[in-house]
């Protein structure tokens, strides 16, 4: 059960505020934790919203743990769309002695919210928590499909104490090895060491440079094959999202990271969302905060318009379309009639019953398809066949 102790609720300003009487927006919609009334009823909630006050761990981003309430200012006063779903805001992670007390606290809130079928969107802190986003998964037993958007991918030095600098090695090197797949969403090449670059190939990771993600629908099917999506707020341009001490003048649009935020609403997969890095000492008119209220809008309206696609679905509703390449090796595909999306069959290795299960059908692009009837085998399944050795 969820308790009052790790949680703080939310400012008594903010409710005075943005929680109006005619109950039109967000703030008068959302069931919010206050003071008096305490934690609110989570029965029949899908989406349960919560800051996490840390910035010990960072780097270079000191002050990202003072932001949440900057961007609930202004998703409050957003109006919903015809969502027809129920949204709690759970208010914010005490800040713990040391930050293991408080990604402790986080990662129980966290479980809690899965075991209840409830989507977590954490927001706040420096990006290092999306190590213990993935740790959360620990308890459920399963295997992890992790995205981030991030200029950088965040190897850094395994043999320093985590941070938001190089939490990836952790998750990669540390104990259980629950991670089946990673992507990196929206790296620049100049602020990654060539060697990093090396050892994500040799992982058989999927990195996305910014122009290979245009046309952005590009981001949608690894995104699709995601159960956690981790938003350094610093992939977006300085002048859209300048609240970040590493903020950059190039990167993603604002326009583009509220798509990402929808495609991943949309998931049926996906279980958990992040967004890390704001820093209100940086922001220029709250821009950051705005955009990153918007961010989280768009993720809801996903997260309302989800078709119920694999895996909640069954593959034997889709159309399925075998493709005989030059060795007589057959890829096989599938489309959605919902949603006219493709997935590709992943090698016969995922279907081994031993916990892949949930990944034996890989998202991919129509253009896919196209390739694998020239003959050539789509990089995707590639990656999957290489993962498995």
């Amino acid at each position: 059960m969820i308790s009052n102790d790790f949680l703080a609720p939310v400012s008594d300003s903010l409710l005075t505020n943005y929680t109006d009487g005619v109950g039109q927006t967000l703030g008068s919609k959302i069931r919010i934790h206050q003071e008096i009334e305490g934690l609110p009823d989570l029965d029949g909630v899908k989406i349960a919203i919560f800051g996490v006050l840390e910035d010990r761990l960072s780097v270079n981003n000191t002050g990202c743990d003072r932001g949440i309430d900057a961007v609930r200012h202004f998703l409050y006063q957003l109006f919903p769309g015809e969502w027809g779903l129920q949204i709690a805001d759970l208010g914010n992670i005490y800040k713990g002695d040391t930050a293991s007390d408080t990604y402790a606290a986080m990662r129980y809130i966290i479980v809690e919210l899965l075991q209840k079928n409830i989507i977590p969107v954490v927001i706040g802190g420096s990006q290092e928590a999306t190590y213990h986003l993935y740790r959360a998964y620990d308890n459920l037993e399963q295997s992890v499909n992790l995205v981030c958007a991030d200029p950088r991918f965040d190897l850094g030095d395994f043999n320093l104490e985590l941070n938001d600098e190089n939490y990836l090695s952790h998750i990669v090197l540390q104990k259980p090895h629950n991670l089946y797949s990673f992507a990196n969403l929206g790296y620049q090449t100049y602020f990654v060491n060539p060697e990093e670059r090396d050892l994500m190939g040799r992982m058989y990771f999927d990195t996305y440079r910014v122009g290979q993600l245009r046309p952005f629908s590009n981001a949608e099917p690894p995104i699709r094959n995601s159960d956690i999506v981790s938003i350094d707020i610093s992939v977006v341009r300085a002048a859209e999202a300048p609240g970040h001490r590493q903020a950059s003048p190039n990167g993603l649009t604002g326009e583009e990271i509220c798509a990402l935020s929808r495609y991943a609403g949309l998931s049926d997969k996906l279980s958990l969302f992040g967004v890390f890095g704001y820093n209100p000492g940086m922001d220029i008119n709250a821009r950051t905060a705005q955009l990153i209220a918007e961010i989280v809008w768009y993720f809801i309206e996903g997260v309302s318009q989800r078709k119920g696609d694999f895996p909640i679905g069954s593959k034997s509703d889709y159309q399925k379309f075998t493709v005989i390449m030059e060795d007589n090796h057959e890829l096989v595909f599938y489309k959605s009639p919902k949603s006219g999306r493709w997935w590709i069959e992943g090698p016969a290795e995922n279907n081994t019953g031993n916990g892949n299960d949930r990944n034996r059908l890989i998202p991919c692009k129509p253009s896919d398809y196209e390739e694998a009837m020239e003959g050539e085998i789509p990089l995707t399944w590639w990656n999957a066949l290489k993962r498995l050795d």
